[in-house]
């Protein structure tokens, strides 16, 4: 991540206390949800104190997506084994996604829903090249950025088919093209995303920050 994000991560889960607004979100959710959600707000509260911010409920909010206090933007992510939070101040950051799944090929049917034709060619290629990364994996995690780096931006939807992904695998670099007639926020198109990605401890690991606008 660029200076100015604050990420922290986990290999294993905490115990630890959720605000009463939270423990009621989770009061029903089976216990891998329950781990998911604490750990990762935990993640989130450790960040946030590094930036200068008290501890404060996270709660989900329009599609899910975390309620971060003012002036802050961030992601969350967890999948099996690893945990993740990311914050900045707005006037750095505009928008941060981020995403972390296993270094293991998509379930069947995952990548033809997923992915456009270009993009199924590439991940052929790429797959052909070096076999250590699932770039079939690799890439969904990067449409799982682009989207958590869009909707706060443009509050609407953007669907998998809606953004190609082009992934540099010599430089740990992918871009996101917005195929949609895209949304102007704040003077300029939303029309695309640059992100970094790594392949590393059993993990495939994506992340965009968008830069605060500068005038």
């Amino acid at each position: 991540m660029p200076p100015g994000v604050v990420a922290v991560d986990t290999f294993e889960d905490f115990d630890v206390r959720l605000f009463p607004e939270e423990e009621e979100h989770v009061a029903k959710a089976v216990d891998k949800r329950r781990k998911e959600f604490t750990t990762g707000r935990h993640c989130a509260r450790l960040a946030l104190g590094r930036l200068g911010f008290p501890p404060v409920p996270l709660l989900p909010g329009e599609k899910r997506a975390p309620v971060w206090p003012d002036g802050v933007v961030g992601s969350i992510t967890h999948c099996k084994g690893y945990r993740a939070a990311a914050v900045a101040r707005t006037g750095v950051i505009r928008s941060v996604g981020i995403d972390a799944e296993p270094n293991e090929p998509n379930p069947d049917g995952v990548l033809e829903a997923v992915a456009l034709p270009p993009e199924l060619r590439m991940v052929a290629a790429l797959a052909e090249a070096n076999g250590k990364v699932c770039w079939d994996r690799l890439l969904f995690s990067a449409k799982e950025s682009v989207y958590k780096a869009w909707f706060p931006l443009a509050r609407a939807w953007l669907g998998f088919e809606d953004a190609e992904v082009t992934i540099n695998p010599d430089d740990g670099t992918f871009t996101a093209r917005v195929l949609i007639d895209p949304p102007v926020v704040d003077g300029v198109p939303l029309d695309g995303f640059t992100g970094r990605w790594m392949a590393r401890e059993g993990f495939v690991v994506t992340a965009i920050a968008v830069p605060a606008l500068t005038t």
